[in-house]
Parts: C-alpha cells; structure tokens; sequence
C-alpha cells in the first residue's frame, strides 16, 4: 500500500468574471489537456491535473493506492492584493474539494491561504476544515520572508488548534540568490532548508509542539545542517552527550535533532544514499512518499528507488503508507 503526499492539482477553468491578475486556462485543439496562463507563466497542464477519473487511472498505473493533493505551486502567488488572493485560494479549495469527493478513499486534498496577510489566512483555516480538506499547502517564504517570522506564528497556533497538516512547497523568494534557470535544482534545495531552519531557529517548533508539518523534496539541505546546529547547541560531534564546554549556545530545550524529528519530509530526493541518510539521521518514521506527480513522472513503479534498498518490511511499510495517516492526523482510508 503506498500514498504518495506530494501531488498536486490545477483547477480546470476560473469564474469569468475574475480579476485580470487570476490564472487562466484555456482549451488546447484536439487535446484534453488545457493551458495554464498565470502572468508570464504558460504551462500546458494534462488532463490528469483537474479530471479525477484520470487521476485514478494514473494512480492504478503507477502502483500508487492514495494521493494526497496540493495545488501546483505557481499557485501560491503571496504578492497579489490580499482580496484578490483570498479569492483565487476560496476558488481553488472549492475546486479541490470537489475533486477529492470523487473517491475520498484515494483523493485527499490541501487547501490554500493569503499568506500575504497572516491574520487572513489565519481565519480562513477553519473554512478550509469545514470543506473537508486536510489542510494547507503554503510555500517556503512569503515574498521573502521566512515562515518562521513571528508574524507567522498565529497561524501555525491556530493550523495546531484545529488539527490541520501543512506542505511546505519550496519556491523561490524575490531576492535572486540564485538564477530561476536553478528554480528545479538548487532553489529547491535552498528555500526547503531555509524555511525548516526558520521553524527552528524562529521559535514555532517550540512554541507549536503539536503541530503537523512536512517539507517537500525533504527540506532541501536541511538535513545536512542539523548535525552542525547540534554541534553549537550540545558541543558534541554524532549526537554524543552535550559538552558544556564546547556549547556555543546552549539551550535546555529540545535539541536541533529533537526539532526536526517532529517534521515530516518526504522522499523525493533522487538516490538511495539520500535516503539512506534521511532514515538514519532523522528516523523512516519521519518519511513520506512524494512525486510531484503529475508535473513530474513519478517512477516506474512510485517509489522504485525505496522499495530496492532492501529495507525491512516494517520500515518500508511505514514510509509507504503509516507515516503519511500520522502527518494527516487521519485513520488510513481503507
């Protein structure tokens, strides 16, 4: 039994009478796919991103029982007016949960929120649990800013409040560090590490000990810097004993490594040696299938590489299927 948490959705069409700064989509001759227009974006969208019956198809094809949707990150547009982008999310959750009532056995979806303006996107959460979604996708930075900003922290205490689960989807922030021509390579690797970082570092995973939250393309370099912040805390090389004397800030809190073994990360990280290191590092408890499906081919069959590494069962079997109804905070659906 496999769930695959990272998959998004497009909504097939918007209202006619949207906002000039909406997406559109418009029909493609001879096809079923449709073409996303979103300001200099034109991506052509098969018909699998907004029909459901598709969808299924797909996830018998690939050996994937379960997916968990989110909508396609270009989505997440923080710098549109705040009214506008309280629109564009009312209209893609409406649109989502439609989908997913399809077959709730193997469509679960995410919502969306103005991050924009917190205390908005703060007030519609329980609009999006009342619709029957999960909870919210919710990209690395808005327009720049952390997601551990203080200013931030409301929301996740009310996404905790209300048992909703957030996807981290890493996108570019405005500051160009990096060439968008890296946006698939490094930007990700970039933004998922700075924005789990900021979770740590900015005080919510402390302050939201509860909260339900996983990172795409598992935090990016994330991981790799656990063991140095450990170092500065603790003064200890391999997680070994805190050396008071080595500790360039101490804190007797939770460690680093306790922090980010609260988060969820999923496994589309390209090379077994990748996971290797996020099993033993962070633990396969705190792993999820993901694909980015269907902007991206998943493997054939979903989650090839994992099932090759010669994983007991036990573990493979929670990668696969039990840790993503941990993260939804859901019994599984069959």
């Amino acid at each position: 039994m496999l769930v695959d948490t990272h998959a998004h959705l497009l909504p097939y069409d918007y209202p006619a009478d949207a906002p000039e700064c909406f997406p559109r989509m418009e029909a493609v001759d001879g096809e079923s796919a449709r073409t996303l227009l979103f300001g200099p974006m034109t991506f052509k969208a098969k018909d699998v991103f907004f029909d459901a019956e598709r969808r299924i198809e797909a996830q018998d094809a690939s050996g994937v029982d379960v997916e968990v949707l989110s909508p396609m990150p270009p989505l997440l547009k923080y710098d549109l007016p705040v009214d506008d982008g309280l629109s564009l999310a009312r209209h893609v959750n409406e649109f989502s949960a439609t989908l997913a009532q399809f077959d709730p056995t193997r469509l679960i979806a995410l919502g969306m929120v103005p991050m924009q303006d917190p205390e908005v996107a703060t007030k519609e959460l329980q609009a999006i649990k009342d619709q029957g979604l999960r909870g919210v996708e919710i990209a690395s930075n808005v327009v720049g800013s952390s997601i551990g900003h203080e200013k931030f922290l409301p929301f996740f205490q009310e996404v905790e409040r209300l048992g909703l689960s957030v996807f981290v989807h890493a996108m570019p922030s405005p500051t160009e560090r990096l060439p968008m021509s890296a946006m698939g390579t490094y930007v990700v690797g970039v933004e998922g590490a700075f924005a789990a970082g900021s979770m740590v570092t900015g005080g919510t995973a402390a302050a939201c000990p509860d909260l339900r939250i996983s990172f795409s393309h598992a935090a990016g370099g994330f991981p790799l810097m656990i063991p140095r912040h450990q170092y500065f805390w603790g003064g200890s090389w391999n997680e070994e004993p805190v050396d008071p004397e080595r500790a360039v800030m101490p804190d007797d809190g939770p460690s680093p490594f306790e922090f980010a073994r609260r988060f969820w990360y999923d496994s589309m990280v390209f090379d077994r040696r990748a996971l290797t290191y996020l099993i033993d590092t962070l633990g396969a408890d705190r792993l999820l299938v993901g694909s980015d499906f269907p902007a991206m081919l998943r493997e054939d069959p979903a989650a090839r590489t994992l099932k090759s590494m010669g994983l007991p069962e036990e573990t493979l079997q929670q990668i696969l299927w039990d840790n993503a109804w941990q993260w939804l905070g859901m019994e599984p659906t069959r």
